[in-house]
C-alpha cells in the first residue's frame, strides 16, 4: 500500500511561473469567475469540483473564464497542455495526452496515467493547481470536441476529466473548454411517455455522432447516434415558411391544420400522431445557405397522451 505522502506532489513556483497572468490575484478561497451557462457563443473556461480529501483541489470548487482569466492551450492533439491563471496563487495546469503514437479525438479515455510518465497504451492525464499535484494519477477523461489548425496546434477543445492521486482516493472532477461551442442533445421523458419510456439522458461528442441538415425553409433534420440509441428530430415551420428564432410553434407530427411539424423518433420507436411545440433559440447559415449552427427546445406528446418527451438540442459547432 502506498504511503499517504507518495501521492502528494508540490508544484514548484518555477512551473507555475510559466503561465501568463492576467486578471486579479485570487485569494485563498475558490475563484468566482464563472462562465455563463446560457452563452451560445464560443466558451473558454475551466471549472472543477474537488471531493473532500482530494489533495490537489483541497475539497474546493472553482471556475475560471476568459476574458477575465487567462486560459491558453499549448501543444498538439498528441500531448496538450492547458494553462489557467488569475494570479500566481491560483494557477492550474491541465495535461491531456493520447496513448503513445496516437492523437486525441472525440471519445472516452479510461485508465489514464500521469501524462508525463504514462506507460504502454495508456492515455495521459495530469491536473495540478494551487501549488499541488499527484505523483501518480488514476483517472479518465472524455473529449467531446477537438480541432487543430494546419500546424497541428489545438484551436478548439471541449473535455471533462476525473483524476485521483491514488486508486481509491477522493476525486478531482473538471471541465475545460477552449473556444468551444455547445454540441449536445438532452432529453427527459415523463413517466408514461411511450417514446422515451420515462428515461433521461444527455449525448455529447465523446459518445455520440451528430448530423444536421436543412436551410430553415422546410424541414430541419437533426440526427444523434450513440450510447446504443439513435434519435431523429425533424422540425418545420407551417406552410413552408422560414423558421423564426425565438418564436414558439405549436406542432403536430405532419404539420396539419396550419401547425408546424415536429417528429421525434428514438430507441422507443416513433409516434403515429403527436402534438407539442418547439422553439428555435439559435440559427445561422453558411455561405451556401445551409444551417451551420442550430439550437432548439421541444415538447412532444405522443399518441394523444399527456406525458411528454422534453428535449434540448445544441449544434453550434
Amino acid at each position: 500500500m502506498r504511503s499517504r505522502t507518495r501521492w502528494r506532489r508540490i508544484v514548484s513556483s518555477a512551473a507555475t511561473g510559466l503561465i501568463a497572468v492576467t486578471g486579479l490575484l485570487g485569494a485563498v478561497a475558490a475563484p468566482a469567475h464563472a462562465a455563463p451557462e446560457t452563452a451560445v457563443g464560443a466558451v473558454t473556461s475551466f471549472t472543477y469540483t474537488s471531493e473532500r480529501g482530494d489533495w490537489v483541489g483541497r475539497g474546493e470548487t472553482g471556475s475560471y473564464a476568459a476574458p477575465t482569466d487567462t486560459l491558453k492551450a499549448v501543444g498538439t492533439a498528441e500531448y496538450l497542455t492547458v494553462q489557467v491563471s488569475t494570479g500566481a496563487l491560483r494557477s492550474w495546469t491541465i495535461e491531456l495526452a493520447a496513448p503513445k503514437g496516437e492523437t486525441l479525438h472525440p471519445g472516452v479515455y479510461r485508465e489514464a496515467e500521469r501524462a508525463g510518465s504514462r506507460t504502454g497504451r495508456a492515455p495521459g492525464l495530469d491536473v495540478s493547481g494551487l501549488g499541488r499535484g499527484c505523483n501518480e494519477v488514476y483517472g479518465q477523461f472524455a473529449i467531446d470536441q477537438i480541432e487543430t489548425d494546419a500546424s497541428g496546434a489545438v484551436t478548439m477543445l471541449d473535455a471533462t476529466f476525473t483524476q485521483r492521486c491514488q486508486e481509491a482516493a477522493p476525486a478531482l472532477n473538471g471541465t475545460v473548454k477552449i473556444n468551444a461551442h455547445p454540441l449536445s442533445y438532452g432529453y427527459t421523458s415523463d413517466e408514461g411517455d411511450p417514446l422515451g419510456g420515462g428515461r433521461s439522458d444527455v449525448h455529447t461528442g465523446s459518445t455520440s455522432l451528430f448530423t444536421l441538415a436543412g436551410t430553415g425553409v422546410g424541414h430541419i433534420d437533426v440526427g444523434v447516434s450513440g450510447k446504443r440509441q439513435n434519435w431523429s428530430v425533424t422540425m418545420a415551420a407551417p406552410g413552408g415558411e422560414a423558421v423564426e428564432v425565438g418564436r414558439t410553434y405549436q406542432t403536430t407530427r405532419l404539420g396539419l391544420d396550419g401547425t408546424a411539424a415536429l417528429d421525434v423518433s428514438g430507441p422507443g420507436g416513433a409516434c403515429n400522431a403527436s402534438r407539442g411545440e418547439f422553439t428555435i433559440t439559435e440559427l445561422s447559415h453558411d455561405a451556401a445557405g445551409d444551417i451551420d449552427a442550430f439550437a432548439a427546445t421541444f415538447i412532444q406528446h405522443c399518441e394523444g397522451v399527456e406525458p411528454a418527451l422534453h428535449g434540448t438540442i445544441h449544434y453550434l459547432v
